[in-house]
């Protein structure tokens, strides 16, 4: 087998320093090996290591990886062999789930994630006018625009961006033609021949080139510090649902989703977060000194993107904790085996889904979210 080296540039944040440092991460196919060298002191830092966890697959402009408790993140490819071998493996799109589909957005993530592709940011937000026109501007021409407008700005939507090989052409291809009539006859299990109603109304979007894909995946998720888009939380008769990174690695935030509004929840706003180690002992905080799971759970939090949801009912803490079931996933199976945790959890750190523990912690962990981290 060859010993295939791939190179990205990735950043550290130093807490001790209170410095943002850079490095060469090197990655070793042959044995799942890294190496990491200081740029700026031109030194190695980490000499060749083994490290079983971590593939290629985790590998891509974006990524977060924990790494020896470091909190390593990826900026751009290191050299030209690396761009040139993966850049067409981890091609990116957008994808949008409109206000018409809205009811099905664990349904259409499920597909998402059964197809294969990676989702690596995901946003619920509601357009203003002026967005939506900004968004679609090609189309200002058009006879259809003002409808178009119209109709997207009627109610939220879901914006995610995907990753995979030949990702913009796989995902047109999954979501079908843009008439949902015309999909129904030639493409009858796409997306929108499953969800969507008219040419207008058919439920989700998709990137149509390269140079398209690029500009639309910037408008919903700045790369450097543009406008963001409104999230849709409404912080009333709710509770925080965290689809925990090992489930959403699994391909199962779909069908958690699906679960909780199939149940009469309604899902009033969700969010992709990479939790940062420090921001993740602040949420955890009550659970210091009192779990004995508790570095585990903060180190199992900041692994890979987890989902946060706002979740809304009648006495939603309590109304929701009970359809998480209990902490430990081998006790909800054998005591209630249709919760979450029962469903899809492994362990008591890897047990699916977190849930607020107490009614009156509900708003504060929403607010946690989606005020102080979505920043």
């Amino acid at each position: 087998m060859a010993d295939e080296r791939y190179c990205f540039l990735v950043e550290w944040y130093d807490g001790m320093a209170s410095l943002i440092r850079r490095y060469h991460f090197m990655f070793y196919t042959r044995d799942n090996s890294v190496e990491m060298f200081d740029i700026k002191n031109n030194r190695l830092f980490l000499k060749r290591t083994k490290c079983d966890g971590v593939g290629l697959g985790h590998l891509y402009i974006g990524a977060t990886l924990d790494l020896f408790s470091r909190q390593i993140n990826f900026i751009d490819y290191g050299d030209d062999f690396t761009k040139q071998r993966l850049s067409q493996q981890k091609e990116r799109t957008l994808g949008i789930i409109k206000p018409d589909a809205i009811n099905k957005v664990g349904q259409i993530l499920d597909a998402v994630f059964q197809s294969g592709f990676k989702v690596t940011k995901l946003k619920m937000c509601r357009l203003t006018r002026n967005e939506a026109f900004s968004f679609y501007q090609e189309h200002q021409s058009k006879t259809f625009f003002d409808t178009l407008i119209n109709f997207m700005t009627s109610g939220p939507v879901v914006a995610f961006e995907l990753m995979g090989t030949n990702a913009i052409s796989q995902w047109r291809e999954l979501i079908g033609p843009t008439d949902s009539a015309e999909a129904r006859k030639s493409a009858p299990i796409s997306l929108r021949a499953r969800f969507g109603k008219d040419n207008t109304q058919n439920a989700i979007h998709g990137s149509d080139s390269v140079q398209s894909a690029a500009r639309e995946v910037e408008f919903f998720f700045p790369s450097t510090m543009g406008p963001l888009r409104q999230n849709t939380a409404k912080y009333t008769d709710c509770t925080c649902c965290v689809i925990k990174p090992h489930a959403v690695a699994a391909g199962n935030a779909g069908k958690i989703i699906s679960a909780i509004m199939d149940a009469g929840f309604e899902v009033s706003c969700m969010q992709m977060f990479h939790m940062e180690k420090a921001n993740t002992e602040e949420f955890y905080e009550v659970y210091k000194g009192v779990a004995q799971e508790y570095n585990a759970m903060v180190m199992e939090l900041t692994s890979g993107p987890c989902i946060a949801l706002e979740v809304r009912a009648q006495n939603a803490p309590i109304a929701f904790r009970e359809m998480t079931g209990p902490a430990d996933p081998e006790i909800a199976r054998h005591l209630r085996p249709r919760t979450l945790r029962a469903l899809y959890g492994i362990d008591k750190v890897k047990n699916a889904v977190h849930c607020t523990d107490l009614p009156e912690d509900g708003l504060l962990e929403i607010e946690y979210f989606f005020k102080v981290l979505d920043r």
